[in-house]
């Protein structure tokens, strides 16, 4: 454990971090599925509006 002591003889411990790493750009085909999920969304939402209005 990392261990640090202050000034006042205080230990503090702190967390490990995780290691970093770049994120990588989505492919052409998770931006194909990014696309599909979006316009299903869309259509689920206008559609539940569309309920709401015909029942009100």
């Amino acid at each position: 454990m990392p261990y640090t002591t202050e000034e006042d003889g205080k230990l503090n411990n702190f967390a490990v971090e995780p290691k970093m790493y770049e994120a990588e750009p989505p492919s052409q085909q998770q931006r194909r599925i990014y696309s599909v999920m979006a316009i299903i969304s869309a259509l689920l939402v206008v559609g539940l509006i569309a309920v709401a209005f015909t029942v009100s």
